[in-house]
C-alpha cells in the first residue's frame, strides 16, 4: 500500500477558504466529489507526490483550462476534500487527511492505492 506524505503545517499560513465542519463530512457528498477521475487523480497526488505544504493548481501539470480546474478545485474543497488558501492571486490546495480520516477511516487509502491504469 502506498506510503501518504503527511508534512507538518508550516507557521504563518493564510486563513483556509471557506469549508465544511469535521461534523459536517458527508461520505455521499466526499464519493460524489471523488467520482470525477481528474479529481481523483488530484487527490491522489497531492496524498503521494506532495513536494510542500500545499500546492497551486500549476503544480499538477494538467492540460485543462484554468475555469476547468477551478472548477474542480472547488467541487473538492466545497466536498471538504480539500482545504484550499489563498495567496495573492494564488490558491494552494491540500487534503484535509486528519479531517476526512477521522470521519472516514480508510478511505484516504483507498484514493491512494487507485491506479489511472485501472478501470
Amino acid at each position: 500500500m502506498p506510503d501518504i506524505k503527511v508534512l507538518p503545517e508550516p507557521a504563518g499560513l493564510p486563513s483556509p477558504l471557506p469549508e465544511p465542519d469535521v461534523a459536517d463530512l458527508s461520505l455521499p457528498v466526499v464519493l460524489g466529489a471523488l467520482s470525477d477521475p481528474l479529481r481523483l487523480g488530484i487527490v491522489r497526488k497531492l496524498l503521494l507526490d506532495r513536494e510542500e505544504f500545499d500546492h497551486p493548481c500549476g503544480w499538477f501539470g494538467i492540460d485543462r483550462p484554468k475555469s476547468s480546474l477551478t472548477h474542480h478545485f472547488k467541487a473538492l474543497r466545497e466536498a471538504g476534500v480539500l482545504r484550499q488558501r489563498q495567496y495573492g492571486l494564488e490558491r494552494r490546495s491540500e487534503v484535509r487527511i486528519a479531517d476526512l480520516d477521522e470521519r472516514f477511516p480508510g478511505l484516504l487509502r483507498l484514493v491512494a492505492s487507485w491506479s489511472p491504469d485501472t478501470p
